[in-house]
């Protein structure tokens, strides 16, 4: 395969990688609303901030709280989060999986090989 040679062409590549790894077996694909609840579920944990089911549903941009309801629970059926208890047992805190963090940690090496393959 030809070497990368612009930036586009590097980021190309990650995305013929990571279409790959979504063709093997693991966790059950995600709609794009569900994506992005994932994203930002994984950037909450990446700062180290709690973010919890009511913090979720004001979020109105991703939506109606009933849709992200159904949402989240569709995402915690198919293995990508989890709901944790907080202090207040009325409040539940979003977490990934261990599934969804080894899935971060394939997507990461797919990067890694596709910035190499422009050296």
């Amino acid at each position: 395969m030809k070497k990368p040679t612009r930036p586009a062409d590097i980021y190309l590549r990650f995305l013929q990688l990571a279409d790959a790894l979504r063709g093997l077996p693991s966790l059950p694909s995600l709609d794009p609303l569900e994506e992005r609840i994932l994203a930002r579920v994984a950037r909450a944990g990446q700062d180290q901030e709690r973010l919890s089911v009511r913090d979720m549903m004001s979020k109105s941009e991703l939506g109606s709280p009933a849709m992200l309801h159904g949402r989240l629970k569709s995402m915690r059926e198919k293995g990508w989060i989890m709901l944790s208890d907080t202090e207040d047992t009325r409040r539940k805190q979003i977490e990934l999986t261990q599934a969804a963090l080894l899935h971060f940690d394939k997507l990461s090496k797919c990067l890694i090989s596709a910035a190499k393959g422009a050296g």
